[in-house]
């Protein structure tokens, strides 16, 4: 079983994040943001992890710490829980439409972290989620799991669809990248037979 758990503190957020790739879509997630939490729930539920998340940050000054760096230790706890990559898909997408948006998203875990976001949204605030932040999310949850993401809403009126369809569509792309291709299960899927994670300066 591919499992991890990260816990990160620093003046700014307290983040705990236990991970069961091979799971059924069990969730307990609380962060202060009730609409993130929602955004992961789904998430989860349709990449089929197991996640437990507890997360606390300085909202007094903004959300802006809280979301990046809970983007980073999530993609963090998937790097750790996917150890030396045998075996892995490493690279999916998904389009998933939700009502009248669209939301694409590819993964390529490559151990290059670089994010393309474009989505844009109509509202500043959607529920108590600053839309402002979503993508640094995933910029962070790029920079943590050293891949690169490509995030795509080509349509939709209502941003509540469009960042539902864009976090359901990164669920199932993480879905077939992580999943064991049985003909390579021993195989580094790099032609390198080596995958190169570099720091972010």
């Amino acid at each position: 079983m591919r499992v991890a758990k990260t816990e990160r503190k620093t003046k700014e957020t307290d983040i705990s994040i236990n991970l069961e790739i091979e799971g059924k879509g069990d969730r307990d997630i609380k962060t202060p943001i009730g609409f993130l939490n929602h955004m992961l729930e789904g998430f989860t539920k349709h990449g089929l992890f197991n996640l437990t998340i507890k997360a606390k940050g300085d909202l007094e000054i903004d959300q802006h710490h809280t979301v990046e760096d809970l983007g980073i230790v999530l993609g963090e706890t998937f790097k750790k829980a996917l150890g030396n990559m045998k075996g892995i898909a490493r690279a999916g997408s998904f389009a998933f439409p939700m009502d009248e948006s669209l939301g694409i998203v590819a993964v390529d875990i490559s151990g290059r972290s670089y994010l393309v976001f474009k989505a844009k949204f109509q509202r500043r605030m959607c529920g108590d989620l600053d839309t402002d932040i979503v993508e640094d999310f995933f910029r962070g949850f790029s920079m943590g799991l050293g891949a690169n993401i490509a995030v795509y809403v080509p349509y939709g009126r209502n941003d509540h669809h469009k960042l539902e369809a864009i976090f359901k569509a990164l669920g199932k792309s993480m879905s077939i990248a992580c999943t064991i291709q049985e003909r390579a299960k021993d195989e580094i899927p790099s032609t390198k037979e080596f995958i190169d994670f570099i720091e972010e300066n």
